[in-house]
């Protein structure tokens, strides 16, 4: 199912030493690491502190990935005459009977160096749809240095004769869905700036094949996409603000492919619709407490008077996912112990549901989208952890199997286990009360764990869940004796719309609340210290962090911010950023309700800044994000290292720990998601700039080696 969009997207990634006098060490070192601006107060022995050992950290993360390799792009289409893979040079295609794969489209091809000034290495295939007759299929890259996507619509060679060779027709600009109606038919909706708002109809068939506009919302808050259903029976458009949405639907199998409007919108209504027999299975807030619940409608008659409900879940359980199975209605739940489970609803007889609990290290549970081939009975899932790579089932709700499916021949036997590491579910008790959840994961044993260095996962809005995917990067600090903590605050989704409710608005200081709650504590219960203690984050994410850095920074040692967020006051007084009116559905209106403002200005990371010791930091922002203001990154950086300047002068050389360092890495040529490739990521310099590109993951590594006093892993003989 379609997920809600925000400002900060739905992509998402990603030894101690002794202390020195205060008047022998520089109060900050503030280091920027882009091409265009001069580096102030910044001398290589302090970047090459960090860069010598990055190479090491650099070493072991290629190690890490080529490991993990074969995980990456692992998932195919299976279409009637081939099986559709993207690998580095584009997208492939096998014919069922041959095992030699044929490079169907070129990314050299499609994306050559032009306008974008983009090269091969720097695009990556983003979405693939086969038509279902797999005559075309149509494909969206997106070039690491803009948001903005190409759709190519490419005719297949015939399968049977192979007379014609496979070329692309159409080259569509700035699209972020589509989805075939049928061979013929390409629905799609374009991005302009960073909304989409409109919704094309390409027909190959007309004579001029010229994309007619066929849906459009005006509203500025709203953002609309398309999907197909899992049936491939209707084609929905979906127009959904951060509170409440709007569906369309299209019959695919009606020539006319007008689209027919199930429920218009209502305040505070949001639902997702898919396709069952002749009817509508609904999941929408409608349930106790405004949390989601799932209904069934006719398709004759869809609006919401003839909702009827199917499933509730009970209060401690909530909903994550659905799909629609054959004669069943498969939904991924969060159980009360934290862990995830299928409930598995009869559409045709709801009483007769079973719950399936998904195996214990499971934290994240994605579900593929078919292929023309695919059987409909079955749901194909992928099951991961921050800890455990990515492990493929199949389930059979009619059999109540949840089957594995075999490893590669050639997968290393480590590979697709959790080895020695431990997954915690825990809770800790907030200001108010309220339990937290928190994930924790470690190697090491219980009783080294208090000298254990800690990473702390949070994010905390959207009601978006943190990302628990597996990434090759933790699987290392894990194995280098690292406890990672996923902590769970208000803000998010975790537990439901009520979470996201709690913390939005004037609520968004709970979410600081939550995150001081669970340092405190993990530190009671004997996990890590404040001076092995680091916080990492992104975006939004940087929000909470970077208000406890202004009360309370004794709590970390290091914190190391991705594309932060953390000009909130400034970004929602000025309506004329992007994305401002919509974003203040989650930060509030400080230009309309002075109550918002004075929320906001509390708890605002830039506006609060004070002399004290903060946490070092490590900021990386990119020079193409169009969601964060590089201006504001870079005033935070400088805010943030005059007060730290100005505490340590008040000293007046009095013996003090170490000051820390603000960091500030500027990366060139990315967007808000940063660089699309590993490759990317490592590479040391830029292709498209030619200058200095520090590779982000082995730079967070070693500054926080660094920060923390930790000694330098030992190379590997």
């Amino acid at each position: 199912m379609s997920a809600l969009f925000s400002r900060f997207g739905s992509f998402a990634r990603l030894r101690l030493r002794p202390f020195g006098l205060c008047r022998t060490t520089p109060p900050a070192a503030y280091l920027y690491t882009g091409p265009s601006k001069p580096i102030p107060r910044c001398s290589n022995p302090d970047l090459k502190k960090y860069k010598n050992l990055q190479k090491n950290f650099k070493r072991r993360l290629r190690a890490s990935y080529s490991k993990f390799a074969d995980l990456q792009d692992e998932s195919l289409i299976c279409g009637r005459d081939y099986v559709y893979s993207v690998g580095c040079e584009g997208i492939y295609r096998r014919d069922w009977r041959q095992k030699e794969a044929e490079l169907l489209l070129d990314l050299e091809q499609c994306c050559p160096g032009g306008e974008d000034g983009g090269e091969r290495g720097e695009w990556a295939v983003q979405r693939v749809r086969v038509s279902p007759s797999e005559r075309h299929l149509a494909a969206t890259m997106k070039s690491s240095h803009r948001e903005q996507a190409r759709c190519v619509v490419v005719k297949q060679a015939d399968a049977a004769t192979q007379k014609d060779l496979s070329k692309i027709l159409f080259t569509l600009h700035n699209v972020f869905s589509f989805e075939w109606a049928n061979d013929e038919v390409l629905f799609y909706t374009t991005q302009e700036g960073l909304r989409c708002s409109r919704v094309f109809r390409l027909d190959l068939n007309s004579p001029a094949a010229i994309p007619r506009p066929v849906f459009e919302d005006t509203q500025p808050d709203v953002f609309v996409e398309v999907a197909l259903s899992r049936d491939g029976r209707i084609l929905t458009i979906n127009s959904s603000s951060k509170t409440d949405s709007e569906v369309w639907l299209i019959n695919v199998t009606t020539p006319t492919l007008e689209p027919l409007l199930v429920q218009r919108r209502l305040p505070g209504l949001m639902y997702h619709v898919e396709h069952w027999r002749d009817g509508l299975v609904i999941l929408a807030n409608t349930g106790p407490g405004q949390e989601y619940q799932v209904l069934k409608a006719p398709l004759s008659g869809p609006s919401l008077g003839s909702w009827v409900p199917v499933y509730t879940p009970c209060p401690e359980v909530t909903l994550k996912d659905m799909e629609v199975v054959g004669e069943h209605c498969v939904l991924t739940t969060r159980e009360a112990s934290g862990g995830l489970a299928l409930t598995v609803v009869p559409l045709a007889s709801p009483l007769g549901g079973f719950s399936l609990p998904l195996p214990l290290w499971a934290c994240s549970c994605e579900s593929q989208i078919p292929g023309p081939a695919d059987p409909r009975h079955a749901l194909q899932l992928v099951l991961s952890s921050p800890a455990h790579p990515q492990e493929h089932f199949s389930f059979q709700p009619m059999d109540r199997l949840l089957l594995s499916r075999p490893e590669r021949e050639g997968t290393p036997p480590e590979r697709g286990r959790g080895g020695e590491h431990v997954t915690k579910r825990l809770e800790v008790q907030s200001q108010d009360g309220t339990r937290v959840p928190v994930t924790l994961f470690h190697s090491v044993a219980a009783g080294c764990l208090q000298r254990a260095p800690l990473l702390l996962h949070v994010y905390g809005a959207y009601g978006r869940d943190l990302n628990m995917h597996f990434s090759p990067e933790s699987r290392l600090l894990l194995d280098l004796g690292w406890v990672l903590a996923y902590c769970h605050i208000r803000g998010g989704g975790e537990l439901g719309l009520s979470w996201h409710r709690q913390a939005r608005m004037k609520g968004k200081r709970a979410g600081v609340e939550d995150l001081r709650a669970c340092l405190l504590q993990l530190h009671a219960r004997g996990i890590s210290s404040p001076s092995r203690s680091a916080i990492n984050a992104s975006s939004a994410g940087a929000v909470p962090v970077g208000a406890l850095c202004n009360t309370d920074p004794h709590l970390v040692r290091a914190v190391t911010l991705q594309a932060p967020f953390v000009d909130v006051l400034g970004t929602m007084m000025d309506g004329s950023r992007p994305l401002t009116v919509e974003e203040r559905e989650e930060w509030g209106d400080p230009t309309a309700d002075p109550q918002h403002r004075l929320a906001i200005a509390s708890y605002c990371p830039l506006h609060n800044i004070t002399p004290q010791c903060y946490p070092s930091m490590l900021l990386t922002a990119y020079s193409e994000d169009g969601r964060v203001s590089l201006d504001g990154v870079v005033q935070y950086a400088e805010r943030v290292q005059q007060a730290v300047h100005t505490h340590f002068t008040a000293l007046h050389g009095a013996e003090c720990e170490r000051a820390p360092r603000v960091v500030l890495n500027v990366q060139p040529g990315a967007d808000h998601f940063g660089p699309n490739h590993f490759d990317l990521v490592l590479e040391e310099t830029g292709r498209r700039s030619g200058g200095a590109r520090t590779g982000e993951y082995a730079l967070q590594m070693a500054f926080l080696y660094t920060e923390l006093g930790l000694d330098s892993p030992r190379r590997r003989s």
